[in-house]
């Protein structure tokens, strides 16, 4: 897609149509009104849908972890601190046991006691279907987190132990999004998790006050939070579903909203214009296309994998979205630790793309057919639908032929999870769904090793010998240093054989209203709207 023809799509944004400053007079002191990209309110039970946004907009408001993200700064990469659990020790003979002792005084926003007991109940919720409180949305959503737990049990009112199936080193980051939903709550709601969603009950800074499916959710403050650094500065948090990015930066031009995810870059100039804000962060987050690896995929050659990953002008496609990119040199950002030294340069070179097609027994006349699922719009998403349009030209230069299946965001989430060798995936060669790399699970080990192939990481069933070694090395490696460097040789090898097709990495734009303060943008999928408040 020439960038003129993406320029378009914000015409309809409302760019032309003279909001001025007054219509921030529709603003509300106390109250900030949230633009997501999602195109539903999340789950709000306790494990959310739609992925990342879900977490962010539905999961670290109304709950905690027992470990929790540190999103109070923007200057270095967030990571995991005390939640509800202040404390953990690995048993030294069995490094499978961990022991959490919890924080005491937490209650729930229903007034209920935060025990060893609630975490139990939690962790069946989750993970023992024979458990009456066992809920099949919840266990769905939960699983990229709790795919490694084996067994929980209560040691005493106010500690819990939890062994995992292997070694594994990455559970605190896990636990993060594993969240605590009341159990006395469930109970008053004649155990129905359905009439749960509607009066929900966590320990996290915000209370639901009301829901409405695809238009809002708000949320009000919760004055007796455990952490007192993170009470809300806002009275009220209003999210409104706004999947359509021309509605989004018209909303919030039109004082509709007070802040919006993922503008436009198009718009960013207009925005800037009417006194708005415009953050930008580095953050763990790729822009890919999963690659299948089932029988019958033109993937399953690395010349013809390589060769997509050269055919792709990174550096075109970042002025097409305004500078708020950066060009993948792999899954990693080349300033994380993770990174390590990969030999292949995978960036734009159509002759060289050519020349291994032709190896591959491919041309523009004799093209390989891919066929690749994508989404309209979704949590770190950035703009799909130009952005792939781009692509496909780009790939149809070197005589890759490209046909695309647009699908809703959860739909597209779902048919990640279920892997390419699903029937459901049958004759599909990929998957456009942005990834983080938060955490070692997510980032690398699950994608490219089968060992963790249940965590639904690995959707075309990728396998390398030296990256299953590695993979597993990382996730016995209790030393953050000593992982680093595994975690970076893995990434070596990922890069070498072209396991995805890498794109970019977003720099995560948002746009807030001019009397919006307190926002720190964090280096990370999440971020807390505690400090947040509208003037």
């Amino acid at each position: 897609m020439h960038k003129r023809e993406f320029l378009k799509l914000g015409a309809a944004a409302g760019l032309s149509l003279g909001f001025g400053a007054e219509a921030r007079a529709q603003s509300r002191p106390g109250v900030l009104r949230v633009a997501m990209t999602a195109g539903d309110i999340p789950l709000t039970t306790g494990q959310p849908s739609q992925g990342a946004e879900g977490v962010r907009f539905m999961g670290i408001t109304l709950y905690d972890g027992l470990t929790r993200w540190d999103l109070s700064r923007s200057d270095r990469a967030a990571t995991i601190v005390p939640g509800l659990a202040e404390s953990w020790t690995v048993d030294p003979q069995d490094k499978r046991i961990w022991t959490f002792r919890l924080r005491p005084g937490v209650r729930f926003h229903d007034g209920s006691a935060f025990t060893a007991d609630a975490v139990v109940w939690n962790l069946d919720k989750l993970l023992d279907r024979s458990s009456p409180q066992f809920d099949l949305p919840q266990a769905t959503q939960g699983s990229l987190y709790t795919g490694g737990i084996a067994r929980w049990r209560k040691i005493d009112d106010a500690t819990v132990e939890i062994t995992t199936k292997v070694i594994d080193a990455v559970l605190p980051y896990s636990l993060a999004s594993v969240f605590m939903s009341s159990p006395a709550r469930w109970e008053e709601m004649d155990r129905d998790w359905n009439k749960v969603a509607q009066k929900p009950s966590g320990t996290g800074p915000w209370k639901l006050d009301s829901v409405r499916a695809r238009e809002r959710a708000e949320l009000v403050r919760n004055p007796d939070h455990w952490d007192r650094t993170r009470i809300p500065k806002s009275d009220r948090l209003v999210l409104i579903p706004m999947p359509d990015v021309n509605s989004r930066v018209a909303a919030l031009l039109s004082g509709q909203v007070d802040l919006v995810e993922a503008p436009p870059p198009d718009a960013i100039p207009r925005l800037r214009q009417s006194k708005m804000n415009i953050v930008t962060n580095v953050y763990p987050h790729i822009w890919p296309y999963m690659l299948s690896f089932e029988e019958g995929s033109p993937f399953l050659d690395v010349r013809v994998r390589r060769a997509a990953n050269m055919a792709i002008d990174r550096e075109g496609l970042v002025s097409l979205l305004g500078g708020l990119a950066a060009p993948a040199r792999g899954m990693i950002d080349p300033g994380h630790p993770w990174f390590g030294k990969p030999n292949l340069d995978l960036s734009y070179n159509p002759d060289r793309a050519r020349a291994l097609l032709a190896e591959a027994g491919f041309s523009r006349d004799k093209p390989v057919k891919a066929r690749i699922i994508i989404s309209p719009a979704g949590s770190g998403q950035m703009q799909p639908l130009p952005m792939n349009e781009f692509i496909k030209e780009n790939l149809q230069d070197v005589g890759i032929a490209v046909e695309f299946e647009v699908m809703d965001w959860e739909t597209l989430r779902t048919r990640r999870r279920l892997g390419a060798a699903a029937p459901e995936n049958k004759g599909r060669h990929g998957i456009n769904n942005s990834f983080a790399y938060w955490d070692p699970d997510i980032g690398l080990i699950g994608p490219a090793s089968r060992f963790m192939k249940d965590s639904g990481f690995n959707w075309g069933d990728y396998y390398n010998p030296r990256a299953e070694e590695l993979a597993k090395a990382a996730k016995q490696e209790f030393d953050p240093a000593a992982q680093n460097a595994l975690l970076g040789q893995l990434h070596e090898v990922v890069v070498e054989d072209a396991m995805w097709i890498f794109v970019v990495h977003d720099l995560n734009p948002r746009a807030l209203a001019p009397n919006v303060k307190g926002f720190v943008q964090a280096q990370s999928w999440l971020q807390d709207l505690t400090p947040v408040v509208v003037a």
